[in-house]
């Protein structure tokens, strides 16, 4: 079928394989039929003319497909983005408030602990029974 049309060199029958190739995708996504699109030689220009139409109807087709989807992956971005904001402000004051609760040595040993690199320990000092009671003030602060 692309022998009536192509020239049999090896570089345009590519070209006419690849043309025969659009033109089918594109009446199939376009809902026209093929051969109103094909190429003959007694009306290549016409048939050049509407191919680059239907090009350019399918190109615009798929670039509103890809802002749509765009649009929608920046309105979720932005949305994550807001909760990450809010997150962070509530463990900033959540820091603040644990900083102005911790006693000078628990403090100390937390920014040894940082210096050294180890991880804080679960156990708390000996003879300090100021932490157990920290937690207990700490949930009633924040709501009220």
């Amino acid at each position: 079928m692309t022998a009536q049309w192509c020239s049999l060199g090896a570089m345009d029958l590519g070209v006419c394989q690849l043309r025969h190739f659009s033109i089918s995708f594109l009446s199939s996504l376009l809902g026209t039929d093929s051969s109103a699109l094909r190429l003959d030689s007694s009306s290549s220009g016409a048939s050049v003319v509407a191919i680059d139409n239907k090009i350019e109807q399918a190109m615009d087709l798929v670039k509103s497909h890809l802002m749509y989807a765009v649009r929608e992956e920046v309105e979720v971005l932005k949305e994550q983005i807001k909760e990450l904001i809010e997150k962070n402000s509530q463990l900033e004051q959540e820091n603040t408030l644990l900083k102005t609760l911790a006693s000078p040595e628990q403090l100390a040993q937390f920014q040894a602990q940082l210096q050294t690199g180890s991880p804080p320990s679960s156990s708390q000092p000996q003879g300090t029974t100021q932490p157990t009671a920290q937690p207990a003030s700490q949930g009633s602060g924040p709501s009220a």
